[in-house]
């Protein structure tokens, strides 16, 4: 029977750490490799029983998942913030792959999903569309800032405007300071163009996935939304159930309680109110809770089902903090029955309660 070996990669941009360890617990071996692919394949090879590896989610990690899956009978990427252990006594690179290795005999270690390469051109088109929209953001309130330091009111959205422009850079001290301001407004024009460039190639890019359509139909998903949510989510198998997705999605309620049971005739009895809610879970996916919350607020001011229960439900005086976050709630299980089970989304079906 072969003998099952833990091991470890503590990644760093030159070089990679490794432990090995048996399943006694004790390290067999250790080495230090470049971070390529030939010197890491080739000490995998050198190693005889059942191997079973893992590295920490990072910014390797996609590469060494697709050059690793199926060299090993077990591949885990790690989710760091989890690893509390590697934060204990001493920190070094050699205990670092120590201590993850013993995680992963004892099998402490929380997964990061990668999945598989089919949907790889979609989710880098998405990463590229969402750091475009992000620095497009950043620039434009660089803007802003930049003339209110010059006592300029510049409310509203006219000083982005291109055909504006001349008026606002009239308005600066001529000189260096209207340089500046020229060469901000540039940088939102290369970054305007470059972000319609990334709409285009995501949306044809999402086009070739049949549950596109199908999640097209649903109040505040359209094109763009859905292929962001398809590449975001990758698969809806990988969320057993509703409460599953939101947790990963940010929209999960947080419970906390302490001494929940008291002694009534010799019966343990829960205390009525030993649960509190604390909020939603810190520990998810931003760029998923930003999509379901913002479908949430185009879906209650379009007509249908979900501006009938904000509607009803804030006449009753529920917050409405609460109930934009409870239909975002509501969507995100729609979006996973509807991509697991298939069909389309119809108003008429969707219950009030």
């Amino acid at each position: 029977m072969s003998e099952d070996k833990y091991i470890a990669f503590d990644v760093h941009q030159a070089t990679t750490v490794v432990s090995v360890m048996n399943a006694a617990g004790r390290e067999v071996k250790t080495a230090v490799l470049p971070t390529q692919a030939q010197p890491l394949l080739g000490f995998l090879e050198s190693l005889r029983g059942r191997l079973h590896l893992t590295l920490e989610e990072g910014t390797y990690a996609a590469w060494l998942y697709d050059l690793l899956q199926g060299r090993v009978a077990e591949l885990v990427v790690c989710d760091p913030r989890h690893n509390a252990l590697l934060k204990e006594g001493s920190k070094t690179d050699h205990q670092d792959a120590h201590k993850l290795a013993d995680l992963l005999r004892t099998g402490m270690l929380r997964p990061v999903y990668h999945g598989n390469r089919s949907l790889r051109n979609l989710r880098e088109l998405a990463h590229a569309y969402q750091a475009l929209v992000q620095d497009t953001t950043r620039v434009m309130n660089r803007i802003k800032a930049y003339y209110r330091s010059y006592g300029i009111d510049c409310a509203g959205r006219g000083v982005y405007s291109r055909k504006q422009r001349e008026s606002w850079l009239g308005r600066l001290p001529a000189g260096a300071s209207r340089v500046r301001g020229e060469l901000l407004h540039e940088q939102l024009e290369q970054l305007r163009s470059l972000r319609r460039r990334a709409r285009r190639e995501l949306l044809g890019e999402s086009r070739k996935y049949l549950v596109a359509a199908r999640l097209c139909g649903l109040p505040g998903f359209g094109p763009l939304r859905v292929a962001l949510l398809i590449a975001g989510m990758q698969t809806p198998h990988r969320f057993r159930t509703r409460g599953k997705l939101w947790s990963y999605s940010g929209l999960g309620l947080v419970q906390k309680g302490s001494s929940e049971y008291r002694l009534v005739e010799g019966r343990a009895v829960r205390r009525p109110g030993a649960l509190q809610l604390r909020g939603l879970n810190r520990s998810h996916r931003p760029g998923l809770k930003a999509l379901f919350k913002s479908a949430a607020l185009v879906a209650i001011r379009q007509p249908g089902p979900f501006q009938d229960y904000y509607q009803s439900r804030l006449q009753q005086g529920v917050d409405p903090a609460i109930l934009r976050v409870t239909v975002a709630r509501k969507l995100a299980a729609l979006v996973l029955s509807l991509w697991k089970k298939g069909g389309r989304y119809r108003a008429e079906g969707v219950k009030q309660a």
